[in-house]
This record gives structure tokens, sequence and C-alpha cells, in this order.
């Protein structure tokens, strides 16, 4: 069977509301990287060819210039917009909607620009070596592959542990996995307030307001997927039911991590988690911008970049 070469799908569409500005053309390397520099970077050397951009029609113009235009010299790129007014099944959004649904929809947004498996990952969040090239040894084996056409799909999931995922500014966002001692995935609970409690430890609270301690070593989901095509069906799905539910509020998002326990539990995907123990950060918060300089630097020093990327 021949394999194809897998594209990088970054979702690039956020409204960046608690950082205070566009953290996907945001500088944090030496020579003014921004953090989807060196996804990209590890993306490339990892074996992926390809880089669709899913962004926001307004801020079009100053991401081609100050991010895009970095990499159309080295790969194909092609950029997708996420429009709110964008939606299956013949959905309207309700008047003064701005805000985009969400990450399940942003890569559903995708679907005419992919035909190949794909990683989707995050604009604003650093994920490693060590992710890209789990993700790219999936696609190459036969658990990425071949299936009986009465089998789930098979996806893959970059998994972290929570005590390396965590701000020490504020709260954070995460998708609590339950792994099953074979690797599968069983579900994903998305928490929204996630602070850290010391050691590496969280907490949290459900919808209910009942509070919940989190291990550090507990398994979670940053949006750092390997997809095979058929997952557009699937997602186009859960907008559908979505949308039924809560097509009419103005700040409502379809979360891809939802999505994909859906069709877990529907019996038509499963997902392999991928352990990773390559160094996470992300910025959710403009103070932690400073701690996110430091650690790119640590990781130069180390000799994992180059002073320069792209040079």
């Amino acid at each position: 069977m021949k394999h194809h070469a897998p594209a990088l799908l970054v979702m690039a569409a956020g409204m960046g509301s608690r950082y205070g500005g566009l953290k996907q053309v945001e500088p944090f390397g030496p020579g003014g990287e921004t953090l989807l520099d060196y996804s990209v970077y590890d993306a490339i050397r990892a074996g992926f060819d390809r880089v669709v951009f899913i962004i926001r029609r307004d801020i079009e113009g100053v991401f081609r210039e100050r991010v895009g235009r970095r990499f159309e010299a080295r790969l194909p790129v092609e950029y997708v917009f996420q429009d709110p007014g964008a939606l299956p099944g013949g959905n309207l959004p309700p008047a003064g909607r701005e805000k985009p649904w969400g990450t399940a929809h942003a890569v559903w947004c995708a679907r005419g620009a992919v035909t190949v498996p794909f990683a989707a990952i995050n604009a604003d969040d650093i994920y490693g070596r060590d992710a890209f090239a789990e993700l790219a040894a999936f696609f190459k084996s036969e658990r990425g592959h071949a299936r009986r056409a009465d089998s789930p799909a098979r996806f893959a999931m970059a998994g972290y542990r929570l005590a390396d995922t965590l701000s020490e500014i504020g709260t954070v966002s995460r998708g609590i996995c339950n792994v099953h001692t074979d690797g599968r995935l069983l579900g994903i609970e998305e928490m929204t307030a996630i602070e850290a409690s010391g050691g590496g430890s969280g907490r949290a609270r459900h919808p209910d307001g009942s509070e919940v301690n989190l291990p550090a070593g507990t398994i979670v989901s940053m949006n750092c997927w390997g997809f095979t095509p058929e997952v557009f069906g699937l997602l186009e799905d859960a907008l559908v039911r979505f949308l039924r539910e809560h097509g009419q509020e103005l700040k409502s998002e379809c979360y891809l991590p939802a999505s994909v326990s859906e069709s877990m539990r529907s019996g038509k995907a499963q997902v392999d988690v991928l352990p990773v123990h390559a160094s996470w950060f992300g910025v959710t918060h403009r103070d932690d911008k400073p701690r996110v300089v430091a650690s790119l630097q640590s990781l130069i020093h180390a000799g994992e970049y180059p002073e320069r990327l792209w040079e």
C-alpha cells in the first residue's frame, strides 16, 4: 500500500480573548518566530509535507504577511476560512453571532482542502518533536490505514500529562482523557477552568459546581490529533446534533474532543492515545509569555532548535 505523506492542519482562527490579542502572530523566538513556526518546523522534520491554515477572514492579511509567507517557499501552503455562516444541514447562524463555532467546526471547514491523513493542532501551542514523530509513525502503521468497511475509523491523539500543561498565571481548558490499559481512548471530558493546585496537580469544577482534583499524571488532550479524511463526515454529524441544541446561541462552541468522543461512543471511531514525552508549552494569558520565551531559549541551548529557525 502506498503511504502518502501526511498534512498539517493548523487551527488559527481563535479570538485570543484571554490573551488580549492575536497569539497566532505574536513573536516568541529570538528571530521573531511565532509558536506556530516551531510546530511547522517539527512537523517538516517528521515528514509532513503540506500545511493548511484555518483562519478568520478578518486576519487573513496580517496572518499571511507575518506567518504564512515564512513557509510558502518551503512547502505547499493553503488557507481555509472558518466562517461562522458556513454550517452543515442548512443551518444558519443567529443574528449577531461573531465568535467561531469551535474546534470541531474549524476542522470540518477544511473538508474540501485535505484528502490525506493529517495532524490537527492549535496555532498557539508548541507540542514538541516527539508528538509529530509519533503521529507520523501512526500514519505509516497499519493502524492508520486499511480497515474493513464495517470497522471504526482509526484515529490517534497525542496524550500529555496534566502537570506539563498547567499555567501558573490563570486557569486553562483541558480535555481530561479516560484511557484504557491497552492505550485506547475511552472518552474525554472537557474542563474549562482548571487551576494549578501544587505538585503538578490541578483543581476544577464540574458543570454542577462540584469540585474535582486532578492528579499530575492525568492524561489530557491538547488538541494534537491524527485523523484520516473519514473524520469530516463524523464531525458533520456531530455539528448537526450540536446546532440542533445550541444553534441559536451567540457563544456556544462545538469542541473537537467532545465530537470525537461522540463518534467513539457510537462505535464509528477508535482513537489510540500516543504517550508524548516532549516538552509542551503554550500561552493562554499574556503573562505566560516570559515563561514561554525562557522555555524556548532552554530548548535552543539544549540543541533541540537552532537559534534562527529558518536560516
